[in-house]
């Protein structure tokens, strides 16, 4: 059993922000910025496309309604949603979930790294994504 899962069984604590019967959403022990919020299903899936469409539909209306939430109570200006998905994306805990980072400006968070395609690259990757 992962350790969402044990969360989501009461068997390990968790600072719970809100729950329902499919989603549950906590703070993340390690947060990038205070208020950091993981959004799970309550059902164990590996990854996006583990994760049946009705299901979800349920999550990222959750992590629409956690992120107004944190702009209301603890004003943020803002806030960035990132999924890990599998391993070699970053994903640690092997149970499908959303995080969902509180961002002030200036707070030095950088998203990701940038760069250009090269020459014809950009339509090499298309042919393959389409064909």
């Amino acid at each position: 059993m992962c350790i969402f899962c044990k969360i989501v069984a009461g068997e390990i604590p968790a600072n719970k922000v809100y729950e329902d019967e499919n989603t549950l959403a906590f703070l993340d022990i390690k947060p990038v910025n205070p208020g950091h919020t993981l959004v799970i299903p309550k059902k164990h899936y590996q990854n996006l496309e583990k994760i049946p469409e009705q299901e979800l539909s349920f999550l990222i209306l959750m992590v629409k309604k956690i992120g107004a939430q944190l702009k209301d109570k603890l004003k943020v200006e803002g806030y960035a949603i990132s999924a890990n998905n599998d391993l070699v994306a970053g994903q640690i805990v092997p149970h499908l979930h959303f995080h969902i980072i509180p961002r002030h400006e200036g707070d030095g968070h950088e998203p990701w790294s940038r760069r250009e395609y090269a020459p014809g690259e950009a339509e090499e990757i298309l042919k393959k994504l389409k064909g």
